[in-house]
């Protein structure tokens, strides 16, 4: 895991750096960026309901339960509707996603973290990371009516915190690419 991991530090880096401009961005034009939120959300679901309706009906002969997915493209269609006739609604719905999906990461990272623990020291950025997604997550869920901008601003700070931890723990684990490769066979070569 640590080798996969240092090998691929810079992956990690190019997260955060992305989680620090997304940030900015959201404290600069924290209404436009709620107002974007939703319009992706409902763009998406839209599309994506309409290319379940034709998966469903061209696998018909195929499946017997194609009307599964023409239901599911049904339902996806009329979100991404719903979307664009009740953006507020939208808007306290995905504050709720939002919530939830902060707190199951944060969980997964502080689990990832006590995992790596085992191979590297102070492995605290991404336990420090774990736990703000979840005080982020609690914080949504307890005060929703704190307003969609005050969201925003949320979201922006916690992912200029979430990049930088990101950052860290990049450059953290760029030192280590040199020391996790495989041990050279010893003796003299094979032919």
């Amino acid at each position: 895991m640590l080798s996969t991991l240092a090998r691929y530090w810079w992956v990690l880096a190019l997260r955060g750096v992305l989680a620090i401009i997304f940030g900015v961005l959201a404290l600069i034009w924290p209404a436009l960026t709620l107002f974007t939120l939703v319009l992706f959300f409902g763009a998406y679901t839209f599309v994506d309901g309409i290319f379940a309706v034709v998966a469903g009906i061209s696998s018909r002969e195929r499946d017997q339960r194609w009307w599964a997915a023409v239901l599911e493209g049904i339902a996806g269609i009329l979100f991404g509707v719903l979307t664009f006739v009740w953006p507020g609604m939208t808007a306290l719905v995905l504050l709720y996603f939002i919530a939830a999906w902060a707190l199951v990461t944060g969980v997964l990272e502080i689990w990832s973290a006590v995992r790596l623990r085992e191979v590297i020291d102070n492995e605290w950025a991404m336990i420090v990371g774990g736990i703000l997604s979840i005080i982020f997550g609690v914080l949504l869920f307890l005060f929703p009516g704190a307003g969609a901008l005050g969201l925003t601003w949320m979201i922006g700070i916690y992912a200029i915190l979430f990049g930088v931890l990101f950052l860290i723990l990049a450059f953290r684990l760029r030192g280590q690419a040199g020391s996790t490769g495989p041990t050279p066979a010893s003796g003299p070569a094979q032919v």
